[in-house]
């Protein structure tokens, strides 16, 4: 058991996250809130900023590796080859801005094409949309309801987040992970299942 233990130790997981949405919308606040426990108002808008941490997911050791995205137009052309290393995204809309939640669906489809995915498969792209800033209710443009059902029909999980009270900071990155992590378990135990169209008997009964 401890050798299981210790070998466990020595492979550690990786987990890669992609921060997507539109500019100002809090990608870059939720980032640093959950890597530092500190709210930053004030950001420069971001390029491209990778940060790596350890934490602990479902009592083992792992590793969180989360590139944080640019969300102006500017850099829509670079965006492809963030996609393709990701292995799940945080899809970030602010409440307090309608237009934002609107772009959420073009950044989904983006991930999807991206990923050669299309919507009859697109629940093996582990995907969270995240409704930030919900300490600021009275300036909500975007209801909760309506962002339930724009989830629901992509099938997908919806999280209200602030990253100022730092409300659902950490569920909506350990609900990530956790995603990411079953997915990968799948993949594995469908490599390790016997192709039975290559196995299976290939006698001639006479």
């Amino acid at each position: 058991m401890a050798a299981n233990k210790k070998q466990n130790a020595g492979q550690t997981s990786l987990h890669k996250v992609i921060m997507v949405g539109s500019g100002g919308v809090g990608k870059s606040a939720l980032t640093l809130q959950f890597m530092y426990d500190e709210f930053v108002e004030d950001y420069e808008p971001t390029k491209a900023d990778s940060y790596r941490k350890k934490v602990v997911l479902d009592g083992e050791d792992a590793q969180i590796d989360i590139l944080d995205t640019a969300g102006q137009e500017d850099y829509a052309a670079i965006r492809d080859n963030y996609f393709r290393s990701g292995e799940g995204f945080l899809c970030v809309f602010s409440i307090t801005d309608s237009s934002s939640f609107d772009d959420t669906q073009d950044f989904r489809e983006q991930i999807l094409r991206v990923k050669g995915v299309d919507s009859t498969t697109a629940g093996s792209i582990p995907f969270l949309l995240v409704g930030n800033k919900s300490d600021l209710e009275t300036n909500r443009q975007v209801s909760q309801a309506d962002a339930q059902q724009f989830a629901d029909k992509m099938g997908v999980q919806y999280v209200e987040t602030s990253a100022k009270t730092r409300n659902n900071v950490d569920k909506v990155f350990y609900d990530l992970m956790g995603m990411i992590q079953q997915e990968k378990a799948k993949v594995v135990a469908d490599s390790d299942k016997p192709d039975k169209a290559k196995t299976g008997c290939s006698c001639i009964i006479v």
